[in-house]
């Protein structure tokens, strides 16, 4: 079969062939622009820096996908919609609503997760879709696979867990005297604090240690590591201090920014690594 997969922006990822990534509309007041198309993510996080309150995010709509759906269904056997967690977004029951029009050729997945993980995943779906495959084995192995997607970032402020109300302005001021680090995951597809470290060592340690709770990574499978804002540099220093994580495993780690989705929330310093776990 001929499979082509469709995804939202929130999987930090660019439209290639096989793959289509519908952009999310992020809005700085009146003003709107296309997640990743009239808005690069350094601009967004220009924009970020320069705002007092934060912008929104905007679900895709059932329109944006049968519009899609109808684009590409002649060229392809089945298509495949893979969307960021419908625990933080309406985007997975806008892709159910355009699926239902058309049974037996459109399947939509829940990722249950945001940004690399996501991304992970639609490059899991699209390594089955390359073979020769069913669309319904497709999501049968990508659902089974979606139980062993992990994903752990590395906050370098909390200014901006502040801005959100999800941390009170006292807390945001001790946590930067104290220069607090959190590390944060997406667990049942919910953001969740998984633990404080003071300093940048502390915390990078702590990111390990999550990381090896899950198990050995499975480096068969697609992994990414991410960063928001405007360098990589806290990226490849995390990159350069965990050799012992993927040395003899990788020859390269594939890398890439962050967006509006999560980039909002956590603001601009922040890393994150997204992997499959071998169980």
């Amino acid at each position: 079969m001929k499979i082509h997969i469709i995804t939202d922006s929130a999987a930090d990822m660019s439209s290639r062939e096989g793959i289509t990534v519908l952009p999310m509309t992020i809005s700085f007041g009146d003003a709107q622009y296309l997640d990743g198309v009239t808005l690069t993510h350094r601009e967004f996080y220009e924009k970020l820096v320069e705002s007092d309150t934060l912008p929104t995010t905007s679900q895709l709509t059932p329109y944006a996908f049968q519009e899609a759906i109808e684009k590409l269904l002649p060229e392809n056997d089945a298509i495949i919609i893979i969307t960021l967690s419908s625990k933080l977004s309406g985007t997975f029951n806008s892709a159910n609503i355009a699926a239902s029009e058309y049974p037996g050729r459109v399947f939509v997945i829940d990722s249950l997760n945001v940004a690399m993980a996501s991304q992970a995943l639609v490059e899991y779906a699209a390594g089955l879709a390359a073979a020769d495959i069913t669309a319904e084995e497709l999501v049968r192995k990508v659902t089974e696979a979606r139980s062993r997607l992990r994903i752990v970032a590395l906050l370098d402020t909390l200014e901006y867990l502040r801005k959100g109300g999800r941390i009170s302005k006292t807390a945001a001021f001790a946590g930067g005297l104290l220069s607090i680090k959190p590390v944060v995951g997406v667990e049942d597809g919910v953001v969740t604090m998984l633990g404080k470290a003071r300093g940048s060592k502390q915390a990078n340690n702590l990111l390990n240690e999550q990381v090896a709770s899950y198990g050995s990574i499975d480096f068969t499978m697609p992994l990414c590591l991410g960063y928001t804002g405007f360098s990589d540099t806290l990226l490849q220093k995390y990159i350069a201090d965990s050799t012992s994580l993927w040395e003899g495993h990788a020859d390269s780690l594939p890398t890439c920014t962050i967006g509006a989705t999560i980039g909002t929330h956590v603001g601009p310093g922040a890393i994150a690594f997204a992997w499959f776990s071998e169980k």
